[in-house]
């Protein structure tokens, strides 16, 4: 846990906070863990993530979660899709405006807990029923868990509010 960062890069140089158990490190002085809890700073983007993750965590790829939540936000980056392990992202408390952004996340095949509340998409009409359309496998949305009932109606808003993209016909075909 790192406390009132506004870069990335920040992080290399900042001690973590003590949690409720002690934090193991490899032979090389990286962190043992598959979560990064970087929430409440005023990060306002994600420039370098990727290779501050690696400085920081012996197995950057094990990343499971990511605790993004209350700091300056204002896109999903997509280097977060490239921690195709990552089972639970906290966003809530940022500043995305458009749910368009949410699109980036479905290629996480284990994502299975998101948080977005608290973002101004989610003033937006449909945010709930667009987000589990989008990320069919999540369980749980803004620390509340997807009823049958909720996949339900998100598929009607679906067939109702989303029109299926239409195949191009190549004009040279004929």
């Amino acid at each position: 846990m790192v406390e009132f960062q506004a870069s990335v890069t920040d992080l290399v140089s900042e001690e973590p906070r003590p949690g409720l158990r002690p934090l193991r490190h490899s032979k090389s002085g990286k962190s043992l863990t598959q979560s990064l809890w970087l929430n409440n700073n005023v990060l306002n983007d994600l420039k370098d993530f990727s290779q501050v993750v690696s400085q920081l965590l012996e197995y950057p790829q094990n990343l499971a979660w990511i605790d993004l939540s209350f700091n300056d936000l204002t896109s999903i980056d997509p280097v977060l899709t490239t921690f195709f392990n990552l089972s639970v992202i906290y966003l809530h408390g940022n500043s995305i405006h458009r749910l368009g952004e949410v699109n980036k996340l479905a290629v996480l095949p284990r994502l299975r807990s998101l948080t977005l509340h608290g973002n101004p998409m989610e003033e937006e009409k449909g945010y709930r029923h667009y987000v589990l359309c989008t990320l069919p496998r999540i369980t749980t949305l803004d620390f509340s868990g997807v009823t049958k009932a909720d996949r339900t109606t998100a598929e009607v808003w679906k067939r109702m509010n989303i029109k299926p993209k239409k195949a191009k016909i190549k004009q040279n075909a004929l």
